[in-house]
Order: structure tokens, then sequence, then C-alpha cells
């Protein structure tokens, strides 16, 4: 099986090193979410996984080969990127944008057949983008165009999926539903799933393992009941939290209180 490994990473923009040594692993049918202050390098370990930045150290595996020795169009075909503002050209159909996704897979001045039509048809029926497509993406809401940002990259026949913060800028309604069907393709389809998260709520109900970063490092990683508690995120993220059990499944659960309600514990206290 097909996994992903990264093997002393550093990254950064020209002489800024943003990541230092970052070692992870990330195997099928798993969902591995990275967390983090605003910052800390998360969009910039996805784009170094995706190769859009080279590292100035270290090496990115897939199944053993190292990225870099990796034509563009194979890395394509393995690899899927939804980004946390996907640009969608507004005058084209929402299934023009998911054909778009077969783009790897085609040969030099080769056009769609009948087998892409029918795997964007799915990629489409998966996500419940059928409905709108025929509409225009100018005409598309927020949560429908992260849901055919997804249906793209599923076109692509991924092994690996990256997300970048993919519930940014939506209602709850929608965040719920987006990180339900990425749960849902990354155990049905035997896909590698790497997400940042912002929410840390969200990252603890869907993601099998975290990674916590701070200050360009991987401050600690493990299960999110491993990672996710008071002390691990006064320290990373400078916050005062209370952090309980979840009722339903006993996964973290943060909670925040206002400075008002801080100060009134304190005056308790004395």
């Amino acid at each position: 099986m097909l996994n992903l490994r990264l093997d002393k990473v550093s990254l950064g923009y020209g002489k800024r090193r943003v990541l230092h040594n970052i070692v992870l692993e990330a195997k099928p049918r798993e969902m591995l979410g990275i967390i983090g202050p605003n910052g800390s390098g998360k969009s910039t370990l996805i784009r170094g996984i995706t190769r859009v930045i080279s590292p100035s150290s270290g090496q990115v595996f897939l199944d053993g080969q190292d990225i870099a020795s990796m034509s563009h169009s194979d890395l394509a075909r393995l690899m899927a990127v939804v980004p946390q503002n996907p640009v969608l050209p507004d005058p084209f159909t929402a299934f023009e944008v998911v054909l778009m996704g077969r783009t790897p897979h085609l040969g030099l001045l080769r056009h769609e057949g009948e087998r892409d039509l029918a795997i964007v048809r799915r990629a489409m029926e998966v996500t419940k983008t059928v409905a709108f497509a025929e509409r225009r993406i100018g005409e598309l809401s927020g949560g429908e165009r992260q849901r055919l940002s997804i249906a793209r990259a599923l076109a692509q026949e991924p092994k690996i999926m990256l997300l970048d913060e993919p519930t940014a800028h939506l209602d709850i309604n929608y965040q719920i539903e987006t990180l339900d069907l990425v749960r849902q393709l990354c155990l049905e389809q035997g896909l590698i799933v790497v997400a940042t998260l912002h929410d840390l709520n969200l990252a603890a109900q869907y993601c099998d393992r975290l990674i916590m970063l701070s200050n360009g490092k991987i401050y600690c990683h493990g299960v999110p009941k491993a990672v996710i508690n008071a002390q691990t995120i006064k320290e990373v993220y400078g916050a005062e939290v209370h952090v309980y059990p979840h009722p339903l499944n006993d996964l973290p659960a943060t909670l925040i209180a206002s400075e008002k309600d801080r100060h009134k514990l304190s005056q308790k206290s004395v």
C-alpha cells in the first residue's frame, strides 16, 4: 500500500525558514490533521508535500520514492489538493470544472473518453454535486464550491488527498458536511488524507492522528486525546481553555471562557 513519509524536511521561502526537520508518516484510510496557531507553517507543509515549494533539506517520499524525482503528471495522478480558497473559473459549468480533474490522465492532444466522463459523473454523485452540474461556477455558494473542489480532486483518482483549511469560511452545517464527506472517502476509497484545520474541535472529531505545529517544529503528535489538552493549548496557542471528554465519543472537546468569566473564576479561588 502507498504511504507518505517526510524525512527531516525543512521548508521556507527564500532565506526565511518556516518549518524545521519535519518527520511524519501517513497511511491509507488514515486522516491526519495538522493543527497549530496562525503562522505555524500548516499551509507551508501542504505546499512542501505537493512540491509547490522544494525542501531546503530533507525528502518527501511516496511509496519509498522521492517526489523530487517524479514528473508533474505522475505526481498529479497520485496526489490531489483541495485549497483553502479554491479559484474556480466563473464562466465554466460545475461539470466542466470537475472534468478538469482528468487532465493528469490525458496524453498529449487526447480528449476525454467515456471512461473519463464516467469517473467525473461518479465523483459528482459521491460529493452530491450532480444537482448543479450544469450551473455556472459564479452561481454557486461557498459550500457548493468546496464540494465541487473535492469532486474535482476525486476525478484525479488520487491515492492521497491534501486539504488546506477545507472548512474555512463555511458555516457549521457545511463544515460538518464537508468533513463527513472527506472522512467517508478516506475509509471507502482507501485514501491517505492530510488536512490542515483551524478548529480544534473539528480536528479532534474527524482525525485519526494530529500533528501540532509550533514555531516551525512539531510540538507534539498522536491521537487527539494525546495532543489536545489544556496544557498544550496554553503552551502553543497562549490561550486558557477547558478541555473535556465529548459526552458521545469521549474525544477532547475544547471550551473557551470570556475574560469576564475567567475573572469570576479567579475571584472565587481567592
